[in-house]
């Protein structure tokens, strides 16, 4: 109601600064008559369209109100009819709000802990390694790290090693630190066993250079040795495994020394060892995957599928053989 009265004394003072200039009066007078007529049409023009505007367009304070004063002020006459002309229908006669098909949404943080946990935690180290090159924030790349510990070394450390060349100085030190600890504890655990091999006889001998010869292997296994280190980790571990076969019946201790000879690329030394691990008691499944690699290497294709066949399907199911099952076989 008392927008309605704004209008109509706006209407009324404007039409009455113009008839100044129809009254027997001096320029100056008119002019000032005008332009207090003009002035007080402004300003009931503009509270009266201010009281009608959504509360979102009433603030800030006073600027949305002197807005509209200026635009009907400042242009006499075609000022007043714009504004009058432009806000009344937006105002009597506001457009319809579309109903949204959809609602966006900002890029939710990683959670802290896994929000659903079934009974097998599994580990996506793809989706990892993508958080690490393409995450902006180094927080959500810290995170990233920490899920690593969760997982499995083989599966974690790629992962560590690309955090390496990360631009941020935190995510470079922390993976640093994580690989570092891996290899620091591997390394303490040699050297342990080293200084009671230096003691011991008989059996014991035998299982602790068997011992030996996994912890070298391990190193190269996880990927924590490269180059040259690569290779005196492949010879130690080559060594201690050849010792204990000379001095223990352990039928798994082929199995490891004929997957260092693979590593070597000494294909018959492998081809022997794994041999002698079947004739040992070593079941053909365990043994399929190593001659299936050897197969590969040696260009014999179709032995590659029979290999693989010997798997069980539970197996052939998991990764990484799921995916090799469904290219060979």
């Amino acid at each position: 109601m008392i927008s309605k009265w704004l209008f109509s004394g706006a209407l009324l003072f404007e039409a009455g600064s113009w008839a100044a200039f129809h009254e027997q009066l001096t320029v100056a007078q008119a002019t000032s008559v005008y332009l207090g007529a003009h002035a007080l049409s402004s300003v009931m023009l503009s509270a009266g369209i201010w009281l009608l505007l959504p509360r979102r367009y009433q603030y800030p304070l006073p600027w949305s109100p002197m807005f509209i004063f200026s635009l009907a002020f400042f242009v006499p006459g075609l000022g007043a009819l714009g504004v009058a002309l432009s806000l009344f229908p937006a105002l009597y006669f506001p457009r319809r709000q579309q109903e949204q098909s959809w609602d966006s949404m900002g890029v939710p943080d990683l959670p802290f802990s896994p929000q659903e946990r079934g009974k097998a935690l599994m580990f996506n180290d793809g989706g990892l390694q993508d958080v690490l090159r393409h995450a902006p924030d180094a927080e959500k790349r810290l995170t990233a790290l920490f899920a690593t510990r969760r997982m499995l070394a083989r599966e974690a450390i790629p992962i560590l090693k690309l955090a390496l060349r990360d631009p941020a100085d935190d995510v470079r030190l922390l993976a640093y630190s994580m690989l570092d600890k891996q290899e620091s504890e591997i390394n303490h655990r040699i050297e342990t066993t080293l200084k009671q091999l230096s003691a011991a006889k008989g059996a014991h001998q035998g299982a602790l250079h068997d011992a030996l010869a996994r912890w070298y292997w391990e190193l190269a296994y996880l990927g924590l040795a490269q180059g040259s280190v690569l290779e005196h980790v492949l010879e130690q571990a080559r060594e201690h495994a050849e010792q204990t076969l000379s001095l223990s019946g352990n039928p798994y201790a082929h199995v490891l020394a004929g997957r260092i000879a693979l590593e070597q690329s000494r294909l018959e030394a492998a081809k022997t060892y794994f041999d002698q691990a079947e004739a040992a008691g070593i079941g053909v499944h365990t043994l399929a995957p190593f001659r299936a690699e050897i197969a590969f290497v040696e260009g014999r294709y179709e032995d590659v599928s029979r290999q693989l066949a010997r798997l069980s399907e539970d197996v052939l199911q998991r990764p990484p053989f799921a995916a090799l099952a469904k290219y060979w076989l």
